[in-house]
């Protein structure tokens, strides 16, 4: 399965100068030609996405204050590529780091890919995808272990690509998920129990701006609903009960557990049961991880 083509699609929300310095960067690497670039302004009041104008060769969306998720997958709606990166509006990328990414996804195995993740602030701190802590379902970054190509959990969503017609197959991110925080676990689970590989490309490393404060909202409320929403849809009864537990120590828990209820998680769940090749129980044992 060849892979030409790659659509990027940078979802910002009052980004400051970092939105032009990743647009900058990414049209210094990426190569004229079978590449296309999506800005989706998700509501920024700081005047930042009118730099775009001067990019003639990157296109700029408008959603309003819908999530992370959900602009995400407004703005792969309107990729052409064969591939879709997902890349936050604070990145710093490498030389020629668009086909050490590409190459995997060739695989019709391969739902998905990642780089290794450094910190722009704190350089030594670097990740080479994230795996599940335990039962809260805290993601924690993994070391680096070898040098090609190797399966993970969970790939950052700040810079994961995947082709369109995976991104098709599969709806993407979650769009029942809330604001942050769990966007990308659900998404790497799903793939995995779907039948795909995730992989990380340890020879690729890129730099991201770890903020302590973030321009898109954020609650615990919303995290401990993600969290929830995640093991209502995916996990048999036992590693649900394991996960409440966990959870109901935060204050937030009441107004997260309603949010779940209130949403269409049992019949995602439905649905998402017939499609599964693989069950959580493998998934839990083949990365020799605890829930």
């Amino acid at each position: 399965m060849t892979v030409d083509t790659l659509s990027v699609v940078v979802i910002t929300k009052n980004e400051g100068a970092e939105l032009r310095a990743t647009l900058d960067d990414l049209r210094r690497t990426l190569p004229k030609t079978r590449r296309e670039i999506i800005v989706v302004d998700d509501g920024s009041t700081d005047g930042s996405t009118a730099c775009v104008a001067s990019y003639p060769d990157v296109r700029l969306l408008h959603t309003d204050g819908v999530g992370v998720a959900n602009a995400r997958n407004f703005g792969a709606s309107h990729a052409g590529g064969d591939a879709v990166l997902f890349c936050d509006a604070h990145m710093r990328v490498p030389a020629r780091w668009h086909r050490a990414i590409l190459e995997p996804l060739e695989s019709p195995r391969v739902g998905a890919v990642a780089p290794g993740i450094y910190s722009l602030t704190e350089p030594e701190r670097r990740g080479f995808g994230l795996f599940l802590s335990g039962p809260d379902l805290q993601a924690q970054w993994k070391q680096k272990n070898g040098r090609g190509p190797a399966p993970v959990p969970v790939l950052p969503g700040c810079f994961l690509a995947m082709r369109r017609d995976v991104f098709a197959a599969t709806g993407g991110f979650d769009c029942g998920m809330r604001q942050l925080g769990g966007n990308d676990n659900e998404l790497s689970l799903r793939l995995w129990l779907l039948g795909y590989e995730l992989l990380i490309v340890p020879g690729v490393e890129v730099g991201h701006l770890f903020r302590t404060t973030i321009p898109f909202d954020a609650t615990w409320a919303a995290v401990v609903h993600n969290r929830l929403r995640t093991a209502f849809v995916h996990f048999g009864r036992e590693r649900i009960e394991r996960v409440v537990h966990a959870l109901r120590q935060y204050k937030s828990f009441p107004t997260g557990l309603a949010m779940t209820v209130e949403g269409d998680t049992f019949a995602r769940r439905g649905h998402l049961m017939a499609e599964r090749r693989r069950t959580d129980d493998w998934f839990f044992e083949f990365f020799g991880m605890h829930c």
